[in-house]
């Protein structure tokens, strides 16, 4: 299994998207733990949780090191541990055979929307559609941990 997740994040220049997006999950996420060397996640999605520790590699990069945990367990470390928390729906969007995630944010995080897309290398080519826009990879507050810690609404 290859623990490294390399991922491009964008903005959007409109919402053509949505006439070719799946139903949107919602997202439930809270970080134990919200530094630039190492983040950890909980995650609820529908009736599954997980547990997600991810290292800086890079600014595309990430090890990434990602467990099932019990629903449950999820739900009381959201409750009790974990001091920064964000809500979003997930969408995605097939494009040229690659799959992007786009996510529109709740709450505080409104009314922010980010294209991510999982890419096989750093390098890799990739058919950008048209409602694709400026790109944010390298820009850190765009990343979900510092969200979290920061919300859009604040900046």
């Amino acid at each position: 299994m290859n623990h490294i997740e390399i991922e491009r994040r964008f903005l959007l220049k409109n919402d053509s998207w949505r006439q070719h997006a799946s139903a949107p999950q919602i997202l439930q996420q809270g970080y134990l733990s919200v530094e630039k060397a190492c983040t950890m996640r909980v995650r609820i999605v529908g009736e599954q949780a997980w547990l997600t520790i991810k290292g800086y590699v890079s600014d595309v990069s990430r090890s990434e090191f990602e467990y099932p945990i019990p629903l449950n367990d999820a739900q009381m470390m959201l409750a009790t541990l974990c001091p920064f928390k964000l809500e979003k729906h997930r969408y995605t969007v097939a494009y040229e055979g690659f799959v992007f995630e786009i996510d529109e944010f709740f709450g505080e995080n409104a009314p922010l929307i980010v294209a991510e897309l999982e890419l096989p290398s750093e390098d890799a080519a990739f058919a950008r559609p048209d409602w694709l826009g400026e790109e944010i990879t390298s820009h850190g507050k765009f990343t979900n941990a510092y969200l979290s810690k920061h919300p859009y609404s604040t900046w």
